[in-house]
């Protein structure tokens, strides 16, 4: 601590009733002594009711079978999620064309961005009509506890282990932060056992006694774990260590193509490895907002003017940053290219 670094205490203190999550860049949420006593407990214990009852008056968007799925279990899974025809022309738009691209490398894994401003929407129906679906959109809200615009691209998941031998930190069973969130995948081809899908550990959104227990025990030393992505608030666990918390071992969402999986990625989850080169596309969303809100609605990306430029604004302030305060974009352009070319990072 420097005599500088007391001018960001402020907002330290701010971010603990928001959606402040690391260990290290916030140093009370890393802080051993307030965490022994109980800050991070009482953090993830306050966010969960709230989702709660947030999700009480969200539960009227769903059907009640899948609503009461996605209670036990933690994610949504639909089959055929398109009509047939729609299908096929949205996969006729995505992979006939270049779009403007970023990726970003993790190891093994490159993730290719896609992103779907208004401008693209306008001159490919299917993606619109498919990113815009009001299903996906109530189970995202359902799913994260919230009212309110996700975010959405194309996402390409590419695996590389012949190339690169460092491990994809997304291959670890982990929770992407403290409190329900939600995150959903349309996939655009089949998604073999052998061929990384998503995973995901049934029933682990559920805060239970357990589970508030090991976020506790976590939170102690998070600050000073090896682990970056574990110190910063997204929390590892090894499958070994997942029945003393009562949940089974995950499930792999190996499925065909056309198929919507929309999970609460407080449970724990990730991408499973592949010994051999992989590559998958999906429409991607993602939903998250403070988990301290009592009500559903307010969201300013609802407005009109946001509605659909979510992720185009937030690389434009990402880039912005880089410039000005030397703070890297992880999410390097790469020029337009095709959604399944090779990568470029």
């Amino acid at each position: 601590m420097t005599p500088l670094s007391y001018l960001k205490a402020p907002f330290w203190v701010l971010g603990l009733a928001g959606t402040d999550k690391s260990t290290r860049k916030n140093p009370l949420l890393g802080s051993e002594k307030l965490n022994s006593w109980g800050l991070h407990k009482k953090r993830v214990a306050l966010a969960a009711s709230l989702a709660a009852s947030r999700r009480a008056r969200l539960a009227r968007l769903l059907d009640p079978e899948q609503r009461a799925f996605f209670d036990e279990n933690g994610y949504f899974l639909v089959r055929n999620f398109l009509a047939d025809e729609v299908f096929a022309q949205l996969k006729e738009e995505v992979f006939n064309q270049t779009f403007p691209t970023r990726e970003m490398r993790q190891g093994q894994a490159v993730t290719r961005m896609t992103l779907l401003p208004p401008k693209v929407l306008g001159k490919n129906p299917a993606i619109a009509q498919a990113v815009r679906d009001p299903r996906a959109i109530n189970m995202l809200r359902y799913a994260a506890s919230q009212g309110g615009q996700p975010l959405n691209f194309l996402q390409t998941v590419l695996v590389e282990p012949q190339k690169v031998k460092k491990k994809d930190p997304q291959s670890d069973a982990h929770a992407d932060t403290f409190h329900a969130t939600s995150k959903a995948w349309l996939f655009l081809q089949d998604v073999a056992e052998d061929e990384g899908p998503f995973f995901f550990v049934p029933g682990s959104h559920k805060l239970t006694r357990e589970r508030l227990e090991w976020e506790y025990e976590c939170s102690l030393t998070a600050a000073r774990d090896p682990r970056s992505h574990h110190a910063s608030g997204s929390f590892r666990i090894r499958t070994d260590e997942l029945a003393a918390l009562g949940l089974p071992q995950p499930v792999k969402m190996a499925v065909p193509e056309n198929t919507l999986v929309v999970a609460d990625t407080f449970a724990f989850h990730g991408r499973t490895p592949s010994d051999k080169p992989t590559m998958r596309s999906e429409i991607h969303w993602h939903m998250r907002r403070n988990p301290f809100l009592p009500w559903t609605g307010g969201d300013f990306k609802s407005l009109p003017f946001l509605k659909d430029r979510g992720m185009p604004v937030l690389m434009d302030l990402a880039d912005a940053a880089e410039k000005t305060l030397k703070k890297r974009n992880v999410w390097r352009p790469v020029g337009d290219v095709k959604v399944r070319s090779k990568a470029h990072v």
